[in-house]
């Protein structure tokens, strides 16, 4: 695979497990019957369907806590005039409620992510939360986190620079690289050096030079606290010309935005970024330069770019299928997908994104998660096979973390019920004539393809040793299939 195909599958191609392969990748799995009635559509009408965010609408209610709060002077006052007992008191009772509205938020999105409306417009806000990782810990403030989550949905498959022009704005983004504290005396590089390393144009493309006066171009752009807006302040705005990227002028953001977006490498990184997370596998120089050229052909707008991504005989080859460890939010939202089971209470998913190594609106840092194999060590493997009992049989036996403490056994999350994965559903008459036919039914399921004999082997053993087949003898054969090293991969 030297060169990138991106010419069209061929029909004869376009079979079970490719439809398979581009849920998977393009969203989060599903059924067999989800699978067969995405192939029956033909590949076109597939991709088509996936990119249609408005053909299926979930409807979500908005919480009250994501609204702006009309309360919020009057809090301010009081905190200001508070003695410093009130005001410790007052911003423990925030930290605990904010606490409270970002589980809350973890699990509306999860919901979303399970729902059948859109799977790849949450795929691609995932993307772009990892891309653009903002850490709810520095905002300390559910509702922009809310906003900012939005934010990635509305432009998930739009225009590059629309969506970096929104990003620069976003009170999130401004209060977690401290673009709300710029000063044209001295204005702060944190946001310019990470639009310039690694939301666009990646290291070797800019120099110090650049940084600097890129974050003179952004000074003015602000955060006004009361409102939680962002906020163009004049007074505040370096007016001198700007030297970068080899052109000199008056920028603005919008005129900063306009400028990387010109440069050769910026379609080449954030291509190259998108075909790694859809793909599996890095470009390389190559293949990056055909993957730009692709994006500025649909000029910078990402649906006709994913088109053809996701039609290209490079994304169906053998070599990228079934090759990409399962992020611990694929793996969650997968598994519940595949046994057609609710996702369980909040506490238990956010305990088990924790676990894993993502916990969502937490990203470790400005890099955002490292993915890949750096998914896999010996205590998330654990947590995943503990993860595969919970989602099987309704056990809960993964420990409660707490920022500060260490992993505690027995906790109240333990205690909350979420019920069994429902087998009778899952298996039919023909299902259960046969172990065989029951190992069959668990690779169309959850692996859409033959296992390695080793694993079937497994899986077989486990059936013979069996006096019968019932519920409990079926959701072991689930939970040990889920163990498999096959299944941490999509």
């Amino acid at each position: 695979m030297n060169q990138l195909d991106l010419t069209p599958l061929p029909e004869a191609r376009w079979n079970h497990a490719a439809a398979a392969h581009l849920l998977n990748r393009a969203g989060w799995g599903g059924t067999p019957g989800e699978i067969e009635r995405l192939h029956s559509q033909g590949l076109p009408g597939a991709v088509r369907q996936l990119l249609d965010f408005t053909a299926a609408p979930v409807a979500f209610t908005e919480p009250d806590w994501a609204r702006p709060d009309p309360d919020r002077a009057t809090k301010l006052a009081a905190l200001r005039q508070a003695t410093e007992e009130q005001r410790q008191k007052m911003r423990r009772e925030v930290q605990q409620e904010n606490h409270r509205h970002l589980l809350e938020l973890q699990q509306i999105w999860l919901r979303r992510m399970t729902a059948e409306g859109a799977p790849l417009q949450e795929k691609l806000t995932l993307f772009w939360h990892g891309h653009f990782a903002t850490s709810a810990q520095k905002v300390r403030s559910a509702r922009l986190m809310y906003r900012q989550n939005q934010l990635f949905r509305e432009h998930a498959a739009g225009h590059w620079p629309a969506l970096l022009a929104a990003v620069t704005q976003d009170p999130a983004m401004l209060l977690y690289l401290d673009q709300a504290e710029s000063k044209p005396g001295h204005p702060n590089e944190n946001y310019a050096r990470e639009l310039l390393e690694l939301f666009t144009l990646g290291e070797g493309n800019y120099t110090e030079s650049d940084v600097t006066e890129a974050a003179r171009a952004l000074t003015g752009l602000t955060y006004d606290r009361l409102r939680q807006e962002p906020v163009h302040r004049p007074r505040l705005r370096d007016p001198r010309p700007k030297h970068l990227l080899g052109e000199t002028g008056d920028f603005d953001e919008h005129g900063l935005i306009r400028l990387i977006t010109r440069q050769p490498a910026a379609a080449a990184f954030i291509a190259g970024k998108l075909w790694s997370f859809f793909a599996g596998t890095e470009p390389s120089d190559e293949e990056s330069s055909a993957l730009a050229a692709e994006l500025r052909r649909h000029d910078l707008q990402f649906a006709p770019f994913l088109k053809t991504i996701f039609h290209s005989v490079a994304f169906y080859e053998p070599a990228r299928c079934r090759r990409q460890i399962k992020s611990p939010v694929q793996l969650l939202v997968g598994a519940c997908r595949q046994l057609e089971r609710d996702l369980p209470p909040a506490p238990l998913t956010h305990n088990s994104l924790r676990l894993l190594g993502q916990e969502l609106f937490n990203p470790p840092n400005v890099k955002g998660w490292d993915g890949g194999i750096a998914w896999i060590n010996t205590s998330t493997l654990l947590t995943r096979h503990n993860l595969a009992l919970l989602l099987t049989t309704g056990e809960n036996p993964l420990p409660r973390i707490q920022r500060g403490t260490k992993p505690a056994g027995s906790t109240r999350a333990r205690a909350l019920a979420i019920g069994a994965a429902p087998v009778e559903r899952l298996f039919g008459d023909e299902d259960r004539k046969s172990p065989e036919a029951l190992v069959a039914a668990v690779e169309r399921r959850l692996f859409q393809s033959r296992l390695p004999e080793k694993d079937r082997s497994a899986l077989l053993r486990f059936l013979e040793s069996q006096e019968t087949h019932g519920p409990k003898q079926l959701r072991g054969l689930l939970r040990l299939a889920m163990c498999t090293s096959e299944y941490q991969l999509t």
